[in-house]
């Protein structure tokens, strides 16, 4: 049923299949370097041996990555051949069937998912990017899995040295009955030269470090390392075919919002900023207030550069929004204002997302955004959350810079591909 000889594996892969037999079994490093294949392997092989007693438990961040990040693969008749047949899941259920034993599929978003795990007596756990769950939750896991010769396997990312699973597992490897295995980009023979160089140029400084050259290492020092006054401020804008805005909702706090426009020239540009500081102007808007605001400054928009007589105003395809704001959301859909959309707030990936661009010399912003251009110089990572194996910004002066991650990173999807034609 399960054919090694047909699969294009390496022998790293293959020698960790064969070697996964300790209590915990860790495959980490790069992106796209292969672990998660052999690790899906070596858990599949455990299945199929596994006794009658106990339960086997697939853990990942939430049921979509479950889903996405294995039960897909698992399904995939090109990648397992035969095998597909006999993994069986109905989208959203929490169980599936592999080799006709039953699965349980746990999310672990946060610290309250270790109560899912009370009173369970497992013998087998598959856990999908351990980095990002809870350590009680994976303390806890560990602890349920008490059948005897009970192992857990598990794929991750590398994070910051200091991160918990680091310090507490991977630093203490030979005190452990625990193995792992370290992947690079090199360790996957199936893919190209040219996706590799493709894939390299969306990751750089501490995310080409770690998810490139699979590194553990710490946070430090400004986030956008590769901005440049001198490279990436322009004071002309080529012809904008798009426009999209981003907007960090704040009281007490600074308000900005954050035009960014896809040139012809594809390449994109902050090209305008709305910011009102209250603490400055000693007075606070409502909600009704900044909507209105907003929506007047769009309209009275004109390019820099453009001739009098050419027409003002601009309307943004989409409207991405602070997701805390939800108050301020429903003001701009009862004002008609159109395309209001949750802005993507997943920090860690919004902030590598402006950093590629930044790299790439394709992202740059006009010198009439004051406040966007007075926070990115000194946006830096906060280093007490280092010390606690964490990478988080310092909150302060960073309102426009989120606008910017806002709107950059929700729309992703449409300018991905420049990266690859830059690279």
């Amino acid at each position: 049923m399960l054919d090694l000889d047909r699969l294009p594996l390496s022998r790293k892969q293959l020698r960790s299949i064969g070697q996964a037999t300790a209590r915990i079994n860790l495959w980490h490093g790069s992106v796209r370097s292969g672990k998660t294949i052999a690790s899906l392997l070596a858990f599949v092989i455990a299945v199929a041996t596994a006794g009658p007693s106990g339960l086997i438990i697939v853990v990942g961040r939430s049921l979509q990555t479950i889903e996405r990040n294995v039960l897909e693969p698992l399904q995939d008749r090109a990648l397992f051949g035969p095998l597909a047949r006999h993994v069986v899941h109905t989208r959203g259920a929490t169980t599936a069937t592999i080799l006709g034993r039953t699965v349980h599929l746990i999310g672990a978003a946060d610290a309250r998912a270790e109560g899912r795990l009370r009173g369970l007596t497992a013998q087998l756990a598959y856990v999908d990017e351990a980095t990002l769950l809870p350590e009680a939750f994976w303390t806890q896991l560990l602890a349920r899995l008490s059948v005897p010769g009970a192992r857990l396997y598990a794929t991750t990312n590398p994070d910051s040295p200091r991160h918990w699973l680091k310090v507490g597992y991977l630093d203490r490897l030979a005190e452990l009955d625990m193995r792992a295995w370290h992947f690079k980009l090199a360790d996957n023979p199936s893919l190209s030269p040219e996706y590799v160089a493709a894939l390299a140029a969306e990751y750089t400084g501490l995310w080409r470090k770690r998810m490139i050259e699979g590194a553990w290492v710490v946070a430090e020092g400004a986030i956008y390392s590769e901005w440049d006054d001198d490279r990436h401020v322009v004071d002309q804008l080529p012809t904008m075919r798009r426009h999209f805005l981003g907007i960090d909702y704040g009281t007490t706090n600074p308000f900005s919002a954050v035009l960014l426009g896809m040139g012809d020239d594809d390449r994109l540009y902050a090209v305008a900023e709305w910011r009102f500081d209250s603490r400055a102007a000693h007075r606070s808007m409502t909600d009704a207030q900044y909507s209105a605001a907003v929506r007047a400054w769009l309209a009275a928009y004109r390019p820099p550069g453009a001739p009098a007589g050419a027409g003002k105003g601009v309307m943004p395809e989409w409207t991405f929004v602070d997701p805390s704001a939800k108050s301020f959301s429903t003001q701009l859909w009862h004002d008609d204002h159109q395309g209001v959309a949750r802005a993507d707030n997943t920090v860690a990936d919004g902030i590598r997302s402006v950093a590629a661009l930044f790299a790439a010399d394709l992202l740059f912003v006009h010198r009439s955004c004051e406040g966007l251009l007075g926070e990115l110089p000194g946006y830096s990572w906060d280093p007490k959350a280092s010390e606690r194996g964490e990478d988080a910004p310092l909150k302060v002066d960073d309102h426009s810079v989120d606008a910017l991650r806002y709107v950059i990173h929700s729309t992703a999807h449409e300018w991905r591909h420049l990266l690859t034609q830059a690279a």
